[in-house]
């Protein structure tokens, strides 16, 4: 059994049309593994804090974050800043998963210390089968404990 059966993925992303066909297409990959969304960066820096509505929340000790950079509240350039910066949280992977594919953003996102950037395919069936990839690699790739 590999250990990424007991990463929980999180997905921050605001359309909730796009984090559902993440999550069936991550299902169609073989992943089994436990998925929370989010509909912006600070819901979720909330339940990895275990602030605010997640207050005496416990996270999983693997988790992984696909993050869309577009959204309201906080976007996912200043949620990677934020999970970075901190001695716990930074050691979480995080794979982008946006449609920006600007070159200063990915640069941007890199120096800031995200695992992967994956610009989602415009085309429905080109990022369906894109992301069903990515949970196939997920299965295969080994998590770091956040405890």
């Amino acid at each position: 059994m590999f250990e990424s059966q007991f990463v929980t993925i999180i997905i921050v992303e605001d359309d909730p049309g796009h984090s559902k066909l993440i999550e069936k297409n991550l299902r169609r990959g073989g992943l089994e593994n436990p998925i929370k969304a989010f509909e912006n960066g600070q819901q979720a820096l909330d339940y990895l804090k275990g602030q605010g509505n997640f207050t005496g929340h416990a996270i999983n000790r693997c988790t992984l974050i696909l993050l869309d950079i577009n959204m309201p509240v906080m976007n996912g350039v200043e949620l990677l800043q934020i999970l970075k910066q901190d001695n716990k949280l930074r050691k979480i992977p995080v794979i982008i998963l946006t449609s920006t594919d600007d070159q200063r953003e990915i640069d941007e996102c890199y120096v800031l210390g995200c695992n992967l950037y994956i610009p989602k395919p415009v085309e429905f069936n080109l990022f369906s089968e894109a992301v069903r990839k990515l949970g196939l690699m997920i299965g295969l790739i080994a998590m770091p404990s956040i405890k």
